[in-house]
Protein backbone atom coordinates (compact mmCIF):
# COMPACT_ATOMS: atom_id res chain seq x y z
CA UNK A 1 0.00 0.00 0.00
CA UNK A 2 2.85 2.41 0.87
CA UNK A 3 4.52 1.69 -2.47
CA UNK A 4 1.34 2.68 -4.32
CA UNK A 5 1.04 5.91 -2.32
CA UNK A 6 4.68 6.83 -3.01
CA UNK A 7 4.25 6.04 -6.70
CA UNK A 8 1.23 8.40 -6.91
CA UNK A 9 3.05 11.16 -4.99
CA UNK A 10 6.06 10.94 -7.34
CA UNK A 11 3.84 11.37 -10.39
CA UNK A 12 1.76 14.26 -9.08
CA UNK A 13 2.47 17.58 -10.90
CA UNK A 14 4.49 20.19 -8.97
CA UNK A 15 1.74 22.82 -9.05
CA UNK A 16 -0.61 20.33 -7.35
CA UNK A 17 2.04 19.69 -4.69
CA UNK A 18 2.36 23.45 -4.10
CA UNK A 19 -1.40 23.73 -3.59
CA UNK A 20 -1.23 20.70 -1.28
CA UNK A 21 1.54 22.21 0.85
CA UNK A 22 -0.75 23.26 3.73
CA UNK A 23 -2.47 19.90 4.02
CA UNK A 24 -1.15 17.29 6.47
CA UNK A 25 -1.81 14.42 4.06
CA UNK A 26 -0.34 13.63 0.68
CA UNK A 27 -2.34 13.35 -2.60
CA UNK A 28 -1.42 9.67 -2.81
CA UNK A 29 -2.95 8.97 0.60
CA UNK A 30 -6.17 10.76 -0.30
CA UNK A 31 -6.49 9.06 -3.70
CA UNK A 32 -5.80 5.58 -2.31
CA UNK A 33 -8.16 6.16 0.61
CA UNK A 34 -10.97 7.38 -1.68
CA UNK A 35 -10.33 4.48 -4.06
CA UNK A 36 -10.54 1.89 -1.25
CA UNK A 37 -13.68 3.56 0.10
CA UNK A 38 -15.31 3.55 -3.34
CA UNK A 39 -14.25 -0.09 -3.77
CA UNK A 40 -16.04 -0.94 -0.52
CA UNK A 41 -19.21 0.82 -1.71
CA UNK A 42 -19.08 -0.85 -5.15
CA UNK A 43 -18.47 -4.34 -3.69
CA UNK A 44 -21.29 -3.85 -1.19
CA UNK A 45 -23.66 -2.82 -3.98
CA UNK A 46 -22.46 -5.61 -6.27
CA UNK A 47 -23.07 -8.33 -3.66
CA UNK A 48 -26.37 -6.80 -2.60
CA UNK A 49 -27.85 -6.28 -6.10
CA UNK A 50 -26.33 -8.15 -9.10
CA UNK A 51 -25.04 -11.21 -7.20
CA UNK A 52 -28.30 -11.54 -5.24
CA UNK A 53 -30.35 -11.19 -8.44
CA UNK A 54 -28.23 -13.78 -10.22
CA UNK A 55 -28.59 -16.29 -7.37
CA UNK A 56 -32.32 -15.64 -7.19
CA UNK A 57 -32.69 -16.06 -10.96
CA UNK A 58 -30.75 -19.33 -10.90
CA UNK A 59 -32.54 -20.88 -7.91
CA UNK A 60 -36.01 -19.69 -8.86
CA UNK A 61 -35.97 -21.91 -11.93
CA UNK A 62 -37.08 -24.44 -9.30
CA UNK A 63 -39.47 -22.10 -7.49
CA UNK A 64 -42.08 -24.82 -7.17
CA UNK A 65 -39.78 -26.81 -4.93
CA UNK A 66 -39.75 -25.69 -1.31
CA UNK A 67 -36.11 -26.66 -0.90
CA UNK A 68 -34.84 -24.12 -3.46
CA UNK A 69 -36.96 -21.30 -2.03
CA UNK A 70 -35.49 -21.96 1.39
CA UNK A 71 -32.03 -22.28 -0.13
CA UNK A 72 -32.24 -18.80 -1.69
CA UNK A 73 -33.48 -17.31 1.58
CA UNK A 74 -30.61 -18.85 3.57
CA UNK A 75 -27.95 -17.84 1.00
CA UNK A 76 -29.32 -14.30 1.10
CA UNK A 77 -28.89 -14.35 4.89
CA UNK A 78 -25.32 -15.63 4.48
CA UNK A 79 -24.38 -12.86 2.06
CA UNK A 80 -25.31 -10.06 4.49
CA UNK A 81 -22.58 -10.56 7.15
CA UNK A 82 -20.08 -11.51 4.46
CA UNK A 83 -20.44 -8.29 2.47
CA UNK A 84 -20.47 -6.21 5.68
CA UNK A 85 -17.30 -7.99 6.82
CA UNK A 86 -15.55 -7.16 3.53
CA UNK A 87 -16.79 -3.56 3.71
CA UNK A 88 -15.41 -3.15 7.26
CA UNK A 89 -12.00 -4.48 6.17
CA UNK A 90 -11.81 -1.98 3.30
CA UNK A 91 -13.08 0.84 5.52
CA UNK A 92 -10.34 0.08 8.07
CA UNK A 93 -7.70 0.14 5.32
CA UNK A 94 -9.07 3.49 4.13
CA UNK A 95 -8.90 5.04 7.61
CA UNK A 96 -5.50 3.58 8.56
CA UNK A 97 -3.92 5.39 5.62
CA UNK A 98 -4.30 8.60 7.60
CA UNK A 99 -4.02 7.50 11.22
CA UNK A 100 -3.60 4.46 13.43
CA UNK A 101 -5.06 4.75 16.91
CA UNK A 102 -5.68 2.15 19.59
CA UNK A 103 -9.36 3.11 19.88
CA UNK A 104 -9.93 2.68 16.14
CA UNK A 105 -8.04 -0.61 16.19
CA UNK A 106 -10.21 -1.93 19.04
CA UNK A 107 -13.39 -0.79 17.29
CA UNK A 108 -12.54 -2.57 14.06
CA UNK A 109 -11.32 -5.64 15.94
CA UNK A 110 -14.73 -5.87 17.58
CA UNK A 111 -16.49 -5.36 14.25
CA UNK A 112 -14.33 -8.03 12.60
CA UNK A 113 -15.23 -10.68 15.14
CA UNK A 114 -18.86 -9.56 15.31
CA UNK A 115 -19.39 -10.02 11.59
CA UNK A 116 -17.29 -13.20 11.58
CA UNK A 117 -19.38 -14.83 14.32
CA UNK A 118 -22.53 -13.57 12.63
CA UNK A 119 -21.39 -15.34 9.46
CA UNK A 120 -20.63 -18.54 11.42
CA UNK A 121 -24.08 -18.38 13.01
CA UNK A 122 -25.74 -18.00 9.58
CA UNK A 123 -23.69 -20.96 8.29
CA UNK A 124 -24.98 -23.09 11.18
CA UNK A 125 -28.53 -21.92 10.47
CA UNK A 126 -28.00 -22.73 6.79
CA UNK A 127 -26.93 -26.29 7.60
CA UNK A 128 -29.76 -26.81 10.09
CA UNK A 129 -32.46 -25.42 7.83
CA UNK A 130 -31.13 -27.40 4.88
CA UNK A 131 -31.43 -30.57 6.96
CA UNK A 132 -34.93 -29.54 8.11
CA UNK A 133 -36.21 -28.77 4.61
CA UNK A 134 -34.71 -31.95 3.16
CA UNK A 135 -36.57 -33.94 5.83
CA UNK A 136 -39.82 -32.15 5.04
CA UNK A 137 -39.20 -32.74 1.35
CA UNK A 138 -38.96 -36.47 2.04
CA UNK A 139 -42.15 -36.20 4.14
CA UNK A 140 -40.37 -37.19 7.29
CA UNK A 141 -41.10 -35.93 10.78
CA UNK A 142 -38.84 -33.10 11.96
CA UNK A 143 -38.82 -31.65 15.44
CA UNK A 144 -38.55 -27.94 14.71
CA UNK A 145 -38.36 -27.03 18.39
CA UNK A 146 -35.04 -28.91 18.62
CA UNK A 147 -33.66 -26.78 15.79
CA UNK A 148 -34.83 -23.60 17.54
CA UNK A 149 -33.40 -24.70 20.88
CA UNK A 150 -30.03 -25.51 19.32
CA UNK A 151 -29.98 -22.14 17.51
CA UNK A 152 -30.78 -20.26 20.72
CA UNK A 153 -27.99 -22.05 22.60
CA UNK A 154 -25.61 -21.39 19.69
CA UNK A 155 -26.51 -17.70 19.72
CA UNK A 156 -25.74 -17.43 23.45
CA UNK A 157 -22.49 -19.36 23.06
CA UNK A 158 -21.33 -17.12 20.18
CA UNK A 159 -22.18 -13.98 22.18
CA UNK A 160 -20.06 -15.25 25.08
CA UNK A 161 -17.16 -16.04 22.72
CA UNK A 162 -17.37 -12.55 21.20
CA UNK A 163 -17.21 -10.90 24.63
CA UNK A 164 -14.22 -13.07 25.60
CA UNK A 165 -12.34 -12.16 22.39
CA UNK A 166 -12.95 -8.44 22.87
CA UNK A 167 -11.95 -8.49 26.56
CA UNK A 168 -8.82 -10.47 25.70
CA UNK A 169 -7.91 -7.91 23.02
CA UNK A 170 -8.37 -5.09 25.54
CA UNK A 171 -5.86 -6.78 27.85
CA UNK A 172 -8.31 -7.88 30.53
CA UNK A 173 -7.00 -10.72 32.70
CA UNK A 174 -9.62 -13.40 32.05
CA UNK A 175 -8.34 -15.64 34.86
CA UNK A 176 -8.84 -12.89 37.42
CA UNK A 177 -12.18 -12.05 35.84
CA UNK A 178 -13.39 -15.66 36.12
CA UNK A 179 -12.18 -15.81 39.73
CA UNK A 180 -14.00 -12.61 40.61
CA UNK A 181 -17.10 -13.95 38.90
CA UNK A 182 -17.20 -16.77 41.46
CA UNK A 183 -18.90 -14.57 44.05
CA UNK A 184 -20.61 -12.44 41.41
CA UNK A 185 -21.87 -15.57 39.69
CA UNK A 186 -23.58 -16.70 42.87
CA UNK A 187 -25.28 -13.31 43.18
CA UNK A 188 -26.28 -13.34 39.51
CA UNK A 189 -27.46 -16.93 39.86
CA UNK A 190 -29.75 -16.01 42.76
CA UNK A 191 -31.12 -12.96 40.95
CA UNK A 192 -31.61 -14.91 37.71
CA UNK A 193 -33.00 -18.02 39.40
CA UNK A 194 -36.27 -17.89 37.47
CA UNK A 195 -34.47 -17.46 34.15
CA UNK A 196 -32.22 -20.44 34.83
CA UNK A 197 -35.21 -22.49 35.95
CA UNK A 198 -37.03 -21.70 32.72
CA UNK A 199 -33.93 -22.62 30.71
CA UNK A 200 -33.60 -26.07 32.28
CA UNK A 201 -37.36 -26.57 32.04
CA UNK A 202 -37.18 -25.89 28.30
CA UNK A 203 -34.62 -28.71 27.99
CA UNK A 204 -36.93 -30.90 30.05
CA UNK A 205 -39.91 -30.14 27.81
CA UNK A 206 -37.91 -31.01 24.69
CA UNK A 207 -36.49 -34.20 26.20
CA UNK A 208 -39.91 -35.40 27.40
CA UNK A 209 -41.43 -34.56 24.00
CA UNK A 210 -44.59 -33.22 25.67
CA UNK A 211 -45.41 -31.21 22.58
CA UNK A 212 -43.81 -29.96 19.41
CA UNK A 213 -43.88 -26.77 17.43
CA UNK A 214 -47.22 -26.56 15.61
CA UNK A 215 -49.08 -28.83 18.06
CA UNK A 216 -52.52 -27.96 19.39
CA UNK A 217 -52.27 -28.06 23.18
CA UNK A 218 -54.54 -27.24 26.08
CA UNK A 219 -53.44 -26.33 29.62
CA UNK A 220 -55.33 -25.30 32.70
CA UNK A 221 -55.61 -21.68 31.57
CA UNK A 222 -55.21 -21.54 27.78
CA UNK A 223 -55.54 -23.43 24.53
CA UNK A 224 -53.94 -22.92 21.13
CA UNK A 225 -51.12 -23.82 18.75
CA UNK A 226 -47.44 -23.82 19.77
CA UNK A 227 -45.67 -21.34 17.51
CA UNK A 228 -42.22 -21.23 19.10
CA UNK A 229 -40.29 -22.87 21.94
CA UNK A 230 -37.57 -20.60 23.33
CA UNK A 231 -34.90 -20.94 26.01
CA UNK A 232 -37.10 -19.48 28.73
CA UNK A 233 -40.65 -19.34 27.37
CA UNK A 234 -43.04 -20.84 24.84
CA UNK A 235 -45.28 -18.81 22.53
CA UNK A 236 -48.82 -20.07 21.95
CA UNK A 237 -51.25 -18.68 19.37
CA UNK A 238 -54.77 -18.97 20.86
CA UNK A 239 -57.91 -19.55 18.82
CA UNK A 240 -58.93 -15.90 19.18
CA UNK A 241 -55.62 -15.10 17.39
CA UNK A 242 -53.79 -13.74 20.43
CA UNK A 243 -50.13 -14.53 21.07
CA UNK A 244 -49.51 -15.74 24.63
CA UNK A 245 -45.99 -16.11 26.04
CA UNK A 246 -45.84 -18.72 28.81
CA UNK A 247 -42.76 -19.37 31.01
CA UNK A 248 -41.50 -22.90 30.50
CA UNK A 249 -41.48 -23.55 34.26
CA UNK A 250 -45.24 -23.01 34.29
CA UNK A 251 -45.79 -25.52 31.48
CA UNK A 252 -43.59 -28.12 33.17
CA UNK A 253 -45.53 -27.89 36.43
CA UNK A 254 -48.97 -27.99 34.77
CA UNK A 255 -50.82 -30.69 32.88
CA UNK A 256 -50.67 -30.45 29.07
CA UNK A 257 -53.37 -31.93 26.88
CA UNK A 258 -51.91 -32.45 23.40
CA UNK A 259 -54.70 -32.75 20.83
CA UNK A 260 -52.26 -33.16 17.94
CA UNK A 261 -50.95 -36.51 19.17
CA UNK A 262 -53.66 -38.45 17.39
CA UNK A 263 -52.81 -40.56 14.38
CA UNK A 264 -56.30 -41.91 13.72
CA UNK A 265 -59.59 -41.22 15.44
CA UNK A 266 -61.40 -38.07 16.54
CA UNK A 267 -64.35 -38.81 18.78
CA UNK A 268 -67.99 -38.45 17.73
CA UNK A 269 -70.29 -38.82 20.73
CA UNK A 270 -73.95 -37.86 21.14
CA UNK A 271 -77.32 -39.22 22.28
CA UNK A 272 -80.44 -39.79 20.17
CA UNK A 273 -83.54 -39.08 22.26
CA UNK A 274 -86.61 -41.08 21.19
CA UNK A 275 -90.12 -41.25 22.63
CA UNK A 276 -90.92 -44.04 25.04
CA UNK A 277 -92.21 -47.16 23.33
CA UNK A 278 -92.95 -50.77 24.29
CA UNK A 279 -91.73 -52.02 20.91
CA UNK A 280 -88.20 -53.02 21.95
CA UNK A 281 -87.76 -55.09 18.79
CA UNK A 282 -88.03 -51.91 16.71
CA UNK A 283 -85.60 -50.13 19.02
CA UNK A 284 -83.08 -52.95 18.65
CA UNK A 285 -83.57 -52.97 14.87
CA UNK A 286 -82.86 -49.21 14.64
CA UNK A 287 -79.79 -49.60 16.87
CA UNK A 288 -78.51 -52.40 14.62
CA UNK A 289 -79.09 -50.32 11.46
CA UNK A 290 -77.22 -47.35 12.95
CA UNK A 291 -74.34 -49.63 13.93
CA UNK A 292 -74.15 -51.22 10.48
CA UNK A 293 -74.30 -47.80 8.82
CA UNK A 294 -71.35 -46.62 10.95
CA UNK A 295 -69.46 -49.85 10.36
CA UNK A 296 -69.80 -49.42 6.57
CA UNK A 297 -69.17 -45.66 6.63
CA UNK A 298 -65.93 -44.90 4.72
CA UNK A 299 -64.85 -42.19 7.19
CA UNK A 300 -65.56 -44.00 10.47
CA UNK A 301 -62.89 -46.14 12.13
CA UNK A 302 -63.38 -49.86 12.68
CA UNK A 303 -61.12 -52.87 13.10
CA UNK A 304 -61.06 -53.72 9.39
CA UNK A 305 -60.20 -50.30 7.92
CA UNK A 306 -56.70 -49.89 9.31
CA UNK A 307 -54.79 -53.00 8.22
CA UNK A 308 -51.63 -50.99 7.63
CA UNK A 309 -51.28 -50.40 11.37
CA UNK A 310 -50.84 -54.13 11.89
CA UNK A 311 -48.04 -54.27 9.34
CA UNK A 312 -46.16 -51.23 10.63
CA UNK A 313 -42.59 -52.03 11.64
CA UNK A 314 -42.41 -50.95 15.26
CA UNK A 315 -39.15 -50.92 17.19
CA UNK A 316 -40.89 -51.81 20.44
CA UNK A 317 -42.42 -55.04 21.64
CA UNK A 318 -46.17 -55.15 22.14
CA UNK A 319 -45.60 -56.06 25.78
CA UNK A 320 -44.05 -52.68 26.62
CA UNK A 321 -47.12 -50.60 25.81
CA UNK A 322 -50.31 -50.57 23.81
CA UNK A 323 -49.51 -49.43 20.27
CA UNK A 324 -52.90 -47.75 19.87
CA UNK A 325 -52.29 -45.65 22.99
CA UNK A 326 -48.70 -44.91 22.00
CA UNK A 327 -49.51 -43.57 18.54
CA UNK A 328 -53.02 -42.25 19.15
CA UNK A 329 -55.32 -44.70 17.39
CA UNK A 330 -58.95 -45.22 18.42
CA UNK A 331 -61.22 -47.89 16.91
CA UNK A 332 -64.15 -47.96 19.36
CA UNK A 333 -67.61 -48.17 17.77
CA UNK A 334 -70.62 -48.34 20.11
CA UNK A 335 -74.36 -47.93 19.58
CA UNK A 336 -76.50 -48.87 22.61
CA UNK A 337 -79.64 -47.91 24.47
CA UNK A 338 -77.85 -46.01 27.20
CA UNK A 339 -80.36 -44.16 29.39
CA UNK A 340 -84.01 -44.02 30.37
CA UNK A 341 -84.50 -40.34 30.84
CA UNK A 342 -87.49 -38.61 32.38
CA UNK A 343 -89.16 -38.01 29.02
CA UNK A 344 -87.11 -40.06 26.54
CA UNK A 345 -85.12 -43.19 25.81
CA UNK A 346 -81.52 -42.22 24.94
CA UNK A 347 -79.47 -44.14 22.39
CA UNK A 348 -75.71 -43.57 22.70
CA UNK A 349 -73.70 -43.16 19.49
CA UNK A 350 -69.97 -43.41 20.14
CA UNK A 351 -67.55 -43.59 17.20
CA UNK A 352 -64.32 -42.14 15.84
CA UNK A 353 -63.69 -40.48 12.49
CA UNK A 354 -60.60 -41.59 10.58
CA UNK A 355 -59.48 -37.99 10.07
CA UNK A 356 -58.41 -35.92 13.08
CA UNK A 357 -58.69 -32.66 11.12
CA UNK A 358 -61.37 -30.46 12.69
CA UNK A 359 -63.10 -29.39 9.46
CA UNK A 360 -63.11 -32.93 8.03
CA UNK A 361 -64.38 -34.25 11.37
CA UNK A 362 -67.28 -31.78 11.29
CA UNK A 363 -68.17 -32.95 7.78
CA UNK A 364 -68.13 -36.63 8.85
CA UNK A 365 -70.22 -35.87 11.94
CA UNK A 366 -72.80 -33.97 9.88
CA UNK A 367 -73.02 -36.84 7.40
CA UNK A 368 -73.48 -39.39 10.20
CA UNK A 369 -76.24 -37.34 11.86
CA UNK A 370 -78.04 -37.00 8.52
CA UNK A 371 -77.97 -40.76 7.90
CA UNK A 372 -79.20 -41.48 11.44
CA UNK A 373 -82.08 -39.06 10.93
CA UNK A 374 -83.03 -40.97 7.74
CA UNK A 375 -82.96 -44.30 9.60
CA UNK A 376 -85.26 -42.98 12.34
CA UNK A 377 -87.59 -41.37 9.80
CA UNK A 378 -88.03 -44.73 8.03
CA UNK A 379 -88.72 -46.53 11.32
CA UNK A 380 -91.67 -46.52 13.66
CA UNK A 381 -89.76 -44.58 16.31
CA UNK A 382 -90.14 -40.85 16.90
CA UNK A 383 -87.71 -38.31 18.22
CA UNK A 384 -88.53 -37.02 21.69
CA UNK A 385 -89.13 -33.30 21.51
CA UNK A 386 -89.86 -31.43 24.78
CA UNK A 387 -93.37 -29.91 24.77
CA UNK A 388 -94.39 -27.30 27.28
CA UNK A 389 -98.11 -26.82 28.04
CA UNK A 390 -99.35 -23.56 29.51
CA UNK A 391 -102.72 -23.72 31.33
CA UNK A 392 -104.50 -20.49 32.19
CA UNK A 393 -107.25 -20.34 34.83
CA UNK A 394 -109.76 -17.53 35.15
CA UNK A 395 -111.21 -16.34 38.42
CA UNK A 396 -115.01 -16.72 38.97
CA UNK A 397 -115.72 -12.97 38.89
CA UNK A 398 -113.92 -12.68 35.58
CA UNK A 399 -116.11 -15.47 34.14
CA UNK A 400 -119.30 -13.75 35.34
CA UNK A 401 -118.25 -10.51 33.75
Amino acid sequence: MNAIIEFINMNVPDRVLKLWAGVHTTPGEVLVSVFVLMLAIVLNWFMRKPVRSWIRHYLYHHRREVFFRFLFYRIDKLMRPLRLFISVILLKISIEIFTVQEMIDTLFFSLYWFFFFWFVYEVIKFLLYTTLVSKLKRQRMARMELFNLFLNITRVFIAILLVIFILSHLGVDLTALVTSLGIGGAIIGLSAKDTLTNFFDSIRLVSEDAFRQGDWIETRDLEGFVTEMGLSSTKIRTFDNAMVTVPNSRLVNDYIKNWSRRMVGRRIKFHIRIKYTQDMAEVERVIYEIYEMLHRHPDIVNENKLPYLKSMKMTYEDGLFNLDDKYGVRRTLLVYLDELDKYSMNILVYAFSISVNWEEWLGVKQNVIGKIMNIIEESELELAIPIYEVKATLEKKDMQA
